[in-house]
């Protein structure tokens, strides 16, 4: 599963804000960013951290990028 975390990179620059004010403010390590750098999920503590900080739900920093073979998967039942 790809998480897309663009929404999140949009908001960080109309708030004029860097990752490493990210890591700061939003209490979450580098390791955090790395992952959303690679398209990887994160835990629900890191998304609610990050969350909390920019006043948003999960939609607003967030889209979850289906994978080829489940959408064909879901297609065939």
């Amino acid at each position: 599963m790809k998480v897309s975390y663009d929404r999140l990179w949009k908001l960080s620059i109309d708030k004029k804000m860097k990752k490493t004010d990210l890591i700061t403010k939003a209490q979450v390590s580098s390791n955090v960013v790395a992952k959303m750098g690679k398209e990887e999920p994160l835990s629900m503590e890191s998304i609610g951290k990050i969350c909390a900080l920019f006043h948003c739900s999960v939609d607003d920093i967030l889209e979850i990028i289906p994978e080829e073979k489940g959408a064909e998967a879901v297609a065939e039942r």
